[in-house]
């Protein structure tokens, strides 16, 4: 039994750990945290405040680890669950999510291994010609002797830890053997896996859906694809296939940063986030009118991802880009990206709706959209927010190469990613990406940059909308009863000019299919929700 000296010297060591358990956990060092407390408990088990305190950091830590994969980062989100099941063994729950995450990142392993260097790759849109019949390669070429060790590597390292050494081998024989056998039953070379994916374009007879005729998308053709998408119908794949190549090249012409003139007298709606609500979108237009341009628009970003209408949404705003550039201006959000949309539904959707050609192909077109616009030189509209940095100048957003998938970090990053928060200042963002700025960050913005109001957009709101930081900044968000299940209303944001003096309309939900949101989302995801 230990002396009373013994205890006391246990108590006060404990007493030491704890403090650097408490300084781990406001690093977020959860592991680090976990491992601390646990050392506490060992010296003095009787301290209810250890324990809880340890059981809290483990809640975090797998709060993290799906917040990881909440964002597509599967690798950390492993290191994350390999240290929730070290601490809990027996739990079902805990070996679950490890084993598909491990899956995730052995497949992202594999898609790594037999991928090619970005500026040996080529835009599967290159290879298109909506126009006419025909295939579509792949948007990556590589050699088959590249691929096939790429590959046998991938499957030697998964079949040691599951089958052993022999057996390891021998399947990763015979992968090579098929991409290489594969190539020449293909016809290819004995160098080049040619692999190709056919994308019909032709028009079937029976068809009865929108045309375009020619290739100006008039008025007469989205009013007609939006009946047929109310309707639950497809627009055919050779039209598709036009609307998202017009409006890659239209989209490339962009600034960064967009700057939209509203003549005195006229005005302009602002819309948030639709997240594939096409029902929505729709009661939109009826409530404000189609846009045109004397009724322009800008969406703000999130069009897909969540809803499982995200393909008629997005078809749709960028039809009537297409029909008038000025009637309607698109920005950025930060599901516009493919880490997001493979998670969140939007990918599924488009390889179910049309083909996993379509997939590349809008993911090159959100790579082009741009990532703010300015009205009149005084209100700048963004999807996320402000920069961890003072001093930033629309200069600086206009100057940023935006052709690539969003940064973790950096102005791009954060312009799609950051949040407001009440508190002066700066502090962590509670989605793990960006960060939150306070009424003192947007005052300073708006101040260096001449101008009056942020207009963003990004998170829910009970009423579709809310004002911050003394009025000088509004977030406004467009998909009542966000997932079913949120209840909160809509809105957008008229503003007429001279003044620009926002008028907020909101609006509430309307009845849809009985599609499910998220219908199309990855089932890794599902199980975390």
């Amino acid at each position: 039994m230990p002396s009373m000296e013994t205890e006391k010297s246990n108590i006060s060591q404990a007493e030491e750990i704890k403090f650097l358990a408490n300084e781990a956990f406001k690093a977020h060092k959860f592991s680090q945290a976990i491992a601390l407390y646990t050392q506490a408990i060992e010296l003095n088990s009787q301290s209810a405040v250890y324990w809880a305190n340890r059981a809290f950091a483990h809640t975090k830590l797998e709060e993290r680890g799906a917040a990881y994969l909440a964002m597509g980062k599967f690798k950390e989100a492993l290191k994350d669950f390999q240290q929730v099941k070290k601490i809990c063994p027996n739990d079902p729950d805990a070996a679950k999510k490890l084993r598909e995450c491990e899956k995730a990142v052995l497949k992202l392993k594999f898609e790594e291994a037999i991928s090619v260097p970005e500026s040996e790759r080529r835009s599967v849109a290159d290879f298109i010609d909506y126009q006419s019949i025909g295939t579509a390669p792949d948007s990556s070429y590589f050699s088959t002797r590249v691929a096939a060790v790429a590959a046998a590597i991938v499957v030697v390292a998964v079949m040691l830890v599951m089958v052993g050494p022999k057996a390891a081998a021998g399947a990763a024989a015979g992968v090579a053997t098929v991409l290489v056998m594969g190539t020449w039953f293909a016809g290819g070379s004995g160098d080049v896996l040619s692999k190709t994916r056919t994308l019909d374009l032709e028009v079937e007879p029976q068809y009865s859906g929108a045309r375009i005729e020619g290739d100006v998308v008039t008025i007469d053709f989205v009013k007609k694809m939006m009946d047929d998408f109310k309707n639950q119908k497809s627009l055919h794949r050779r039209y598709a296939c036009q609307i998202v190549l017009q409006m890659r090249d239209m989209l490339r012409a962009l600034p960064s940063l967009v700057d939209i003139n509203i003549p005195n007298g006229k005005h302009f709606t602002v819309c948030g986030d639709v997240h594939g609500q096409f029902y929505d979108l729709l009661n939109i237009f009826e409530l404000n009118g189609l846009p045109s341009e004397d009724n322009p628009y800008l969406f703000n970003g999130d069009f897909v991802d969540r809803g499982s209408f995200s393909l008629e949404v997005i078809l749709t705003l960028f039809a009537f880009k297409c029909m008038s550039p000025s009637a309607i201006y698109l920005s950025r959000g930060n599901h516009e990206s493919k880490s997001m949309n493979k998670i969140y539904g939007f990918e599924g959707e488009v390889k179910s709706k049309l083909s996993e050609i379509f997939v590349e192909l809008f993911a090159e077109v959100f790579c082009c959209l741009p990532l703010a616009h300015v009205l009149n030189e005084r209100v700048f509209v963004v999807h996320g927010g402000l920069f961890s940095v003072d001093g930033v100048k629309l200069s600086d957003i206009r100057a940023i190469d935006r052709l690539c998938e969003p940064p973790e970090e950096g102005l791009m990053c954060e312009l799609l990613w950051s949040d407001p928060q009440p508190q002066p200042g700066r502090g962590p963002s509670k989605r793990g990406v960006g960060l939150s700025f306070g009424a003192d960050v947007t005052k300073r913005f708006l101040q260096e940059n001449n101008l009056d109001l942020v207009v963003r957009s990004h998170e829910v709101k009970d009423e579709g909308y809310e004002i911050e930081h003394d009025g000088k900044l509004i977030t406004v968000f467009s998909a009542p009863n966000y997932c079913d299940q949120m209840g909160n209303k809509g809105a957008f944001i008229r503003f007429e000019a001279p003044d620009l003096k926002p008028n907020i309309v909101t609006f509430s939900s309307v009845p849809h299919p009985d599609v499910k949101p998220m219908a199309y989302a990855n089932n890794f995801l599902r199980m975390f929700s």
